[in-house]
């Protein structure tokens, strides 16, 4: 698998294992690591290891690859033992609320979430 990183990319650096985190998952294709500041008892951080900067520069032949995201996501929902509900946020761009350059998916849960959401 060809695999594109930014060398300034604080995500595309764990993945590398050049900076530390909770790993609870890990394939050839993404990585789930525990939030460093968590909004919820569960709030896991979902990555591609392959650098795509935002949701918005995901091109048609990432499809798969966001498809396995979310079903990482479903499969640590229920590793997790979030059988009451959670939620699944991506944001993207400056308005979207995304902080860091790496498109990613947050897995919250283990309490209700309220709507709307921010």
């Amino acid at each position: 698998m060809k695999r594109m990183t930014d060398a300034h990319c604080i995500f595309c650096r764990i993945v590398a294992g050049e900076i530390p985190a909770e790993r609870v998952f890990e394939d050839e294709h993404c990585l789930a690591f525990r939030d460093l500041h968590p909004q919820a008892p569960v709030h896991l951080l979902v990555i591609p290891k392959e650098h795509i900067a935002s949701h918005a520069h995901a091109a048609a032949d990432h499809t798969p690859l966001l498809g396995h995201l979310m079903a990482a996501v479903a499969s640590l929902a229920r590793s997790e033992r979030l059988d009451r509900g959670y939620r699944v946020v991506g944001n993207t761009g400056p308005d979207g609320g995304q902080t860091v350059d790496h498109l990613h998916l947050h897995l919250l849960g283990g309490r209700a979430m309220g709507w709307p959401p921010g």
